[in-house]
């Protein structure tokens, strides 16, 4: 596989849409149009646990590209600093907790977009004082429900959600979904 060319086709404030051409191992040559951060960030994808509970944090969050509400977990971009995860769930669920493990930079979904991530597990004390009354800081054009869910009730909740609209995130399906046959 080799790119051949890439052109800019519209740039917006936030992202860019490119058109690249490129050949195949067997000289086919083919375009295709990707989706490009025009600011160079790494995001942090936020996997929570209250303890000792070991509920998980998860929201629901209106997205415009899908005109609709999606669970997920929580996240945002960064400066490619794992850190910035603490802050993502501060804001948008209003939790506090510390980091267990950090993820090296994964793509989230590169078949049209260009994102980076880490994945970020945190553990939260649901006992700390900090987290007896949690207060979302959320921005004017956010709009978040926190949803604790047990692990053994996950799959459970999220085909409750698809069945009354609600669109759910396909990484949440990847650890909860399927009875957890993976693992």
């Amino acid at each position: 596989m080799k790119k051949l060319s890439e052109k800019v086709l519209y740039e917006g404030q936030w992202l860019a849409v490119h058109q690249t051409v490129y050949r195949t191992k067997h000289g086919l040559q083919l375009t295709w149009e990707t989706v490009h951060r025009r600011r160079s960030t790494v995001g942090v994808v936020v996997v929570a646990r209250l303890m000792p509970s070991g509920r998980f944090i998860l929201i629901k969050q209106y997205r415009p590209a899908i005109d609709g509400y999606i669970i997920s977990f929580p996240a945002g971009l960064g400066q490619n600093d794992p850190n910035h995860a603490l802050v993502e769930l501060k804001e948008e669920t209003g939790y506090t907790g510390t980091i267990k493990v950090v993820s090296p930079v994964v793509k989230t979904g590169s078949s049209m977009i260009n994102d980076n991530a880490r994945i970020v597990y945190v553990e939260v004390d649901e006992y700390a004082p900090a987290n007896q009354n949690p207060v979302q800081t959320l921005e004017d054009a956010e709009d978040i429900e926190v949803c604790l869910v047990a692990k053994d009730d996950a799959e459970n909740f999220l085909l409750k959600q698809i069945e009354q609209g609600i669109s759910v995130s396909a990484n949440l399906w990847y650890v909860f979904g399927m009875g957890q046959w993976i693992v």
